[in-house]
């Protein structure tokens, strides 16, 4: 997507007037073409460009036992207050189509994760009554035909880990692997995955490109996808990279452009707990849009260099500490959120922020925005942002510092 971003050190001196060896003129819009990673995979017959109609609804070793009580964790910002939709709210588990686990840690392992996932439907754990963790010898993919809705639980007391070796879970619907299920696979409403009450902690996707890189513990390409009441920890991706990102979270074509739910999650929280990666230290996306409501995401960072497109002599990255989005047409909302203590290498210490058609909008509503450094640059008037877009983001009652 290097080519997607050229408005980004082009327009610098326009939007942060402060920033050396950048250029003054606007390049035209309509002159960015989408790179690899947005480019939809031509499937043997049918129309890439027909939508199908919306489904109701949205929906190895074993497990080491923690030694603290058994207790639900709760993660996000109690205290957001942001109204949560209809489709944003959690999943209804109470009648799981599967389980992992029989009782016991011992039943919780990486390879029932995998298999339960592979066949998809509604999961559940049952891995006794303390938190236990679940050390991931492979990634859980999503098989597409499997649904239309996956949905993990984790009850609160479920970890899986990546061992900061491998991405934790997995959902691609222009991934032959996976199976084809539309001719359309760039614009189809299903899978629906939701995750929900589990932490995901030490995903590492560092080395793999595919689909443009990013997402250390869960790439998402299609379909639909929301988060719930999750933590995500220490999850790592490429450390450089002009416009892969996403150490928690990448993801890319959502169903009609409807948004990615983040609801009540917590992605980092404390210091040494954040994710790391080449942009977006929490969550990345191009051409996706996202409501994040009354969660957390602190102490995240964007260790690239060189911003997009990768200035002679560097790797490129560097943007976004805590969230990196790019493309043209989407959104992004966030409200009753804390977004502080995250960091970039070069553009937006809290959100890096590029419709390249300058049609996208961002709200930031009820909001925390502090101290979120920027290495280069950022907008002026928004600390911790660098934006590009339809009109300047709209904070009402947010605080930004």
């Amino acid at each position: 997507m290097r080519s997607s971003s050229l408005v980004v050190l082009l327009v610098l001196g326009v939007a942060a007037a402060a920033l050396p060896a950048c250029g003054s003129a606007d390049p035209d819009p309509t002159a960015w073409q989408p790179g690899p990673s947005s480019t939809p995979v031509p499937l043997p017959g049918g129309d890439q460009g027909a939508a199908p109609s919306g489904r109701s609804g949205f929906g190895g070793p074993g497990a080491s036992a923690s030694p603290t009580p058994a207790k639900m964790f709760v993660a996000g910002n109690p205290n957001g207050g942001a109204a949560v939709p209809a489709e944003a709210r959690p999943v209804d588990t109470s009648k799981p189509t599967r389980t992992v686990g029989t009782g016991t840690p011992a039943g919780c392992t990486s390879a029932a994760v995998v298999k339960a996932v592979a066949a998809g439907g509604i999961i559940t754990f049952d891995c006794g009554p303390s938190p236990v963790t679940i050390k991931m010898t492979a990634t859980a993919k999503v098989r597409n035909a499997n649904g239309p809705k996956v949905v993990l639980d984790g009850g609160g007391r479920v970890t899986l880990s990546g061992q900061g070796q491998r991405r934790i879970l997995y959902m691609n619907t222009c991934d032959s692997a996976q199976g084809w299920t539309t001719s359309h696979c760039q614009n189809q409403d299903h899978p629906q995955l939701t995750v929900q009450n589990l932490t995901f902690a030490d995903g590492n996707s560092t080395g793999d490109r595919g689909e443009g890189g990013g997402g250390g513990a869960i790439f998402v390409r299609g379909g639909r996808f929301k988060v719930i009441n999750s933590r995500f920890v220490r999850n790592r991706c490429d450390r450089t990279g002009p416009d892969l990102g996403g150490a928690a979270i990448r993801v890319l074509s959502q169903y009609d452009n409807k948004p990615v739910y983040v609801v009540g999650s917590t992605f980092g929280g404390a210091a040494g707990q954040g994710g790391s990666c080449a942009n977006g230290g929490a969550l990345s996306s191009i051409g996706v849009s996202w409501v994040v409501l009354n969660s957390v995401l602190s102490h995240n960072e964007a260790i690239g260099h060189g911003a997009n497109p990768a200035r002679t002599g560097t790797p490129g990255g560097g943007s976004g500490g805590a969230i990196y989005c790019d493309g043209n047409e989407f959104t992004v909302r966030i409200a009753g959120t804390i977004i502080e203590r995250n960091r970039a290498n070069e553009g937006g210490g809290a959100i890096f922020f590029v419709s390249n058609n300058r049609t996208g909008t961002m709200s930031i509503e009820k909001s925390t925005l502090r101290r979120n450094p920027s290495g280069a640059f950022e907008t002026k008037g928004y600390p911790g942002i660098f934006f590009l877009g339809a009109r300047n983001p709209t904070t009402p009652g947010s605080t930004l510092g």
